[in-house]
């Protein structure tokens, strides 16, 4: 029985009729396996029609691949039909990864060079869209002959498929700069917009061709005055606008000719503020040529009053009704912020209100631009306005906004108590969102500012009896009452509410903190550390507390069972020392890991020891003593002569501090090893630190530290890594995602790299960002590492 196929519109209907999946896929196979018979049986008369179906049915997502050579016979074939069905089926069977399209070289070749227009469209449109670069080359020349072809249809599309040539291979730039000056002069719309296009391409890839072309500017620029004045034709307007996309076209490739060349930009500079002034901004047409007009404006050399005009520009685009509008708006003054900072400060009131928006994508912008816009003449006005977007913000922008008021606060505070005041803000209401510097960051501030030590432990006294849930607040709350208990008891503070604390109540607080199913083993360790310095401070009974730290003795958290066994021993044996031990903290320089010497002298109150300074010939170990053995039966000097006149059973308090820091007898560490820069681009740079703890010497310990010497921050900051499959690695978790601007707080990350084989390490990074605005991916390898890290 003979099973005749079907037409096209016949198969289109019937797939469309199919009522399930597998009734589709029915129809489809039976008429595939007519399609394949008909190939096989060579009928040239039906081998297009064939065809057509095979492209219908490749276009719903099956495999069509069987019919790629038949392309290639239509498109041999001398009858138009063929070759239209045959080019259509190469522009979608064929790209370049197929062998198969070097065939169809030599046919491309053949039908250019005959006069047959529709044949050389069709010819110039495949060439364009599935063209390798080896066949641009092989062709080039022919295109080139056709650009300058008396029918305005073949020379469009041959400058289309010149800009397809150049994409690919930009060596051939030199073959396409002579026609265009001449195809410039078309009054032709087609061809004067695809001519834009082509030296739009040349001057981005060629700086030979960037020279060449500035020649025209004043052509470009008179083409583009006859549109805004006059016109060229009613048929290419849209809402208005004269010829839009011709508009956008000329703007990108004036904004290219006059970045960093001034004289270009001073012949530029009157057309744009026109461009500017007489654009229709009611219908979207107009806003698109504004917003290529405002960027010319920025990218090149233009007058302080054009570049404040493009900026008022884009703040007329954030009362815009249409969301993309305020979007690219707030995107292009989020670029500009930087170089024309008072101009976008003009429009600040419109952008914090954008923080408000219901679409998380402007929110975000918003908030970008809004935290870009702080600095010290408003830093009071803005944060109010972050502060209050903070509280009902939703948790995806939480985050983002808590560090960048942190970020800001630090840059611009105009005060310390100030500083202290929004920093307990932003931790009281959104505490598990800020960066995990926040805590050492406010215990620093707070530590410097010895006039606020009272304000500061009766705020943060008043804000963990309200919440215990945000933990960096309750561990920063912990550390100020643990070191300033004494304060908190002793009466008022003039800027806080009278309010009336007893020695219970505080050691109560702690106990709750101690208890609570909400507290992070890391905020135990503070509260169990407040308790025992508050046995140093309060004047009551320290049987409370004693029983409190003997409980966490048995622990299930070894770091909190150490320090409750350590705190127990300090009772039992060494409560004489207790309060040397536990005095006041002294302060850390910024960026500098020791301690301030004076700091120390001043509140140790000891003498300073020359202990530091041992003799040559004695052993280092001799001079450590471990903490539960700090008082044993010892005979041994502990430096130098200095020390062997001090009572061995009482030591002072100093001393015993001193020591009370030193590690266990360890043997002497390894020599360090290099650190190595691995990446360095627009002022980020990526450094690696390396060590191999003595206990595992298979294990090597990476510290990745990303610092910004830049003018602007670099936000979202991700660094990933791989090692080949012999190593295995672990990231741990950065210490933030942003890295302010001009030398801020760097981004350290730790990855742990266990090298059982000893191999050469190498490591592939990928650093992603976000830098002025544009979002930044990097991919390298790091091969040069130093030998000491895996031999």
């Amino acid at each position: 029985m003979v099973v005749h196929s079907l037409r096209l519109q016949d198969l289109i209907e019937e797939i469309r009729g199919a009522k399930t999946q597998a009734q589709e896929r029915e129809v489809i196979q039976k008429e595939c396996a007519q399609i394949r018979a008909s190939f096989r049986d060579g009928d040239p008369l039906q081998r297009h029609r064939q065809l057509a179906k095979l492209l219908y049915v490749h276009m719903l997502g099956y495999p069509a691949h069987f019919g790629q050579m038949e392309c290639l016979k239509l498109i041999a074939s001398p009858r138009f039909t063929d070759k239209r069905v045959g080019y259509l089926g190469a522009m979608l069977l064929l790209d370049e990864r197929h062998d198969s399209h070097l065939l169809i070289t030599n046919s491309i070749k053949n039908d250019l060079s005959q006069g047959n227009q529709p044949v050389q469209g069709l010819a110039l449109c495949t060439l364009s869209t599935m063209g390798s670069a080896e066949m641009c080359r092989d062709l080039a020349p022919e295109v080139e002959k056709l650009l300058l072809q008396p029918s305005p249809y073949v020379r469009k599309k041959a400058i289309l498929t010149a800009v397809h040539m150049i994409r690919k291979d930009p060596e051939l730039s030199g073959i396409f700069l002579p026609p265009c000056t001449k195809l410039l002069r078309e009054r032709h719309h087609g061809i004067q917009l695809g001519t834009v296009t082509l030296i739009t391409e040349l001057c981005e890839r060629n700086p030979a061709a960037l020279r060449h072309f500035r020649k025209v500017v004043p052509q470009l620029v008179q083409i583009l005055r006859t549109l805004v004045t006059t016109g060229y034709s009613t048929e290419h307007s849209i809402s208005g606008v004269s010829d839009p996309f011709l508009q956008v076209q000329i703007l990108r490739l004036l904004r290219i000719l006059g970045r960093n060349h001034e004289e270009s930009s001073e012949t530029m500079n009157d057309l744009l503020a026109q461009v500017a002034t007489n654009t229709d901004t009611s219908r979207n047409a107009g806003n698109a040529v504004l917003l290529e007009t405002v960027l010319t404006i920025m990218a090149i050399h233009s007058a302080a009053g054009l570049r404040v005009l493009a900026v008022n520009i884009l703040g007329r685009f954030l009362l815009n009704n249409d969301k993309n509008i305020r979007y690219v708006a707030l995107t292009s003054l989020l670029q500009l912020v930087q170089s024309d900072h008072s101009a976008v400060q003009r429009h600040r009131s419109t952008v914090v209100e954008c923080l408000q928006e219901t679409d998380a994508s402007l929110s975000r912008r918003a908030l970008e631009l809004s935290l870009a816009l702080v600095n010290s003449s408003n830093v009071r006005a803005m944060m109010q306005e972050l502060q209050a977007f903070l509280e009902s913000c939703p948790p995806d922008l939480r985050a983002d906004c808590a560090s960048g008021i942190l970020l800001a606060a630090e840059r611009f505070a105009p005060s310390k108590r100030w500083h202290i005041d929004t920093i307990l803000h932003v931790l009281t209401t959104a505490g598990a969102h800020v960066r995990d510097d926040a805590v050492a960051n406010l215990t620093q501030l707070i530590g410097e500012a010895e006039e606020l030590h009272t304000y500061s432990v009766r705020r943060l006294y008043s804000a963990l009896a309200e919440d215990i849930s945000q933990q960096p607040l309750v561990q920063v709350a912990a550390w100020c009452i643990g070191e300033y208990g004494d304060l908190l008891l002793e009466g008022n503070c003039e800027e806080t509410e009278p309010f009336q604390v007893e020695e219970e109540d505080v050691l109560a607080l702690l106990e709750k903190v101690l208890q609570s199913h909400m507290s992070l083993p890391a905020t135990r360790g503070y509260a169990i550390t407040a308790l025992m310095k508050l046995s140093t401070r309060l004047r009551g009974d320290n049987n409370r507390i004693r029983q409190v730290v003997s409980i966490y003795g048995s622990c299930v958290d070894l770091e909190l069972q150490q320090r409750a066994v350590e705190y127990n021993t300090l009772f039992q044996k060494y409560d004489h020392m207790r309060a040397a031990i536990l005095e006041k903290m002294p302060l850390v320089e910024r960026g500098d890991p020791h301690v301030k010497e004076g700091g120390k002298e001043k509140q140790t109150g000891a003498q300073p020891l020359e202990v530091t300074a041992p003799a040559p010939t004695e052993p280092q170990a001799t001079k450590l003593l471990d903490l539960l053995d700090l008082l044993g039966d010892t005979s041994e000097p502990l430096s130098s002569g200095h020390a062997q006149h001090l009572p061995p059973q009482t030591p002072s308090p100093g001393e015993a501090l001193i020591h009370l820091l030193d590690l266990p007898c360890t043997p002497p560490p390894p020599a360090p090893i290099p650190s190595v820069r691995v990446f360095e681009r627009e002022g980020l740079q990526l450094d690696l630190s390396f060590m191999r703890p003595l206990e595992t010497p298979a294990l090597l310990l990476v510290t990745a530290t990303t610092t910004n010497s830049s003018k602007e921050d670099v936000t979202h900051f991700v660094c990933q890594a791989a090692v080949p499959k012999s190593f295995q690695l672990q990231l741990q978790a950065p210490s933030g995602n942003t890295i302010p601007a001009q030398g801020g707080l760097p981004i350290t990350q730790v990855f742990r790299i266990l090298n059982p084989n000893q191999a050469p390490l190498r490591l592939k990074l990928r650093l992603t960002y976000n830098h002025s605005g544009q979002p930044v991916q990097e991919i390298f390898e790091v091969d040069n590492l130093p030998v000491e890290t895996w031999q």
